[in-house]
């Protein structure tokens, strides 16, 4: 803008010596001073028009000089300005994402969100010192009861954001009235948070992938389970079913201990995996699921109903228990398949066309919810996290 108005003050200028010129040469002219103290070439009164023409000429000329020149360095200072917001955007300015407490002490690189995820330009930090700066801090649900007096002190830069990470169902995340209104994005296995992070995805099947084989199977109903509570409907429910089948069965309170390892050596070794959840929510469906597809067995799921199952995952790629009027009738089915494998191999059919993948706890959360500030840089406060997460 000051640019422009410099060569508006520089045209008034131009013009006023223009007149001055002018009227110069008619009084030189007229007058015939006996010094020369202009370059027009003067022949006689009445040719007085070549020394307006020649002044003309030769302010016209320096004027669109001056203007040019002007313009150049004004088009200039702009192309170098460009180029440096240009740099600042590729070199540097980084999204810096501060990490409040490392969820369930699990640290992560943000180097993995370009390979992982195709996201560039995101920083992690746990350097609190860094507050000030960060463009977002991430908040794990589970790790921010104990420090909640000095999360409740701290001031908020206006710009920055507040993201609130939780992927355990409401009944195993302890409810805390102060944290309404205290976020302003939320990152959870819910669709309708702001940054979605389901525990596992179904994605079309690349030209890398190896042609899917059923793996042998040796077993035929499994279940390995960490959270044991009679109460449970899942529990309840495995105690009646495992009267009508044989059900191997796995974990603390069985005896029968599962690493790692044998866990992905147990997995595909089962023709049917009791994918039960702990408890019943939309969209609450775990690694218990997607670990199943993944490795090639057929999930008994026990969750929200099997239409929103189907949001997510194909189906004829799993058996709900709603399908099934009793424990006895499924048990049934599940013998039947057994004998049949034509049968049993349709509940394989997706695997021609896709996969499937679980998701990285904690860093596709920062990383994704890295990308969702750097492309959403206006105001927003989530409104009463309570109602929405616990009801």
């Amino acid at each position: 803008m000051e640019s422009k108005t410099s060569v508006g003050s520089f045209q008034h200028v131009l013009l006023l010596l223009f007149l001055l010129f002018c009227f110069g040469g008619v009084f030189y002219t007229y007058y015939k001073p006996a010094m020369s103290w202009l370059s027009c070439p003067i022949v006689s009164a009445s040719t007085h028009k070549i020394c307006t023409d020649e002044c003309l000429n030769f302010l016209t000329e320096n004027y669109n000089q001056s203007v040019n020149s002007t313009v150049l360095n004004y088009t200039k200072v702009n192309q170098q300005q460009q180029q440096l917001i240009t740099k600042a955007a590729v070199t540097g300015a980084n999204t810096i994402i501060l990490i409040w407490r490392w969820p369930f002490g699990y640290k992560f690189d943000d180097k993995a969100c370009s390979p992982k995820f195709g996201i560039e330009g995101c920083q992690f930090t746990d350097n609190r010192s860094q507050y000030d700066e960060a463009h977002g801090v991430l908040f794990h649900h589970r790790d921010i009861t104990t420090d909640l007096e000095t999360l409740l002190k701290r001031p908020r830069p206006p710009h920055q954001k507040w993201v609130w990470m939780n992927m355990e169902s409401p009944d195993n995340s302890g409810r805390q009235t102060v944290l309404n209104d205290l976020f302003n994005l939320t990152t959870n296995y819910r669709r309708d948070s702001d940054v979605w992070v389901p525990y596992g995805r179904i994605l079309s099947a690349s030209e890398e992938d190896k042609p899917f084989k059923i793996p042998p199977k040796d077993k035929l109903v499994c279940w390995i389970v960490s959270n044991w509570n009679p109460y449970f409907r899942r529990v309840k429910y495995f105690t009646e079913l495992s009267r009508y089948i044989k059900i191997e069965a796995y974990g603390r309170h069985f005896n029968r201990y599962v690493s790692n390892e044998n866990y992905k050596t147990i997995l595909p070794s089962c023709k049917f995996y009791l994918a039960f959840e702990n408890s019943i929510y939309k969209d609450y469906f775990t690694e218990k699921l997607f670990n199943s597809l993944e490795v090639g067995t057929v999930p008994v799921v026990l969750g929200p109903p099997r239409e929103n199952y189907e949001e997510f995952i194909p189906p004829d790629s799993f058996i709900h228990i709603d399908d099934f009027k009793t424990p006895q009738e499924l048990a049934e089915h599940l013998k039947f398949l057994d004998t049949n494998s034509p049968m049993y191999e349709q509940y394989f059919n997706w695997r021609q066309h896709f996969t499937a993948h679980g998701s990285l706890f904690g860093i596709e959360h920062a990383c994704r919810s890295c990308e969702h500030i750097k492309n959403n840089k206006g105001f927003r406060v989530f409104k009463n996290l309570n109602k929405w997460f616990w009801g």
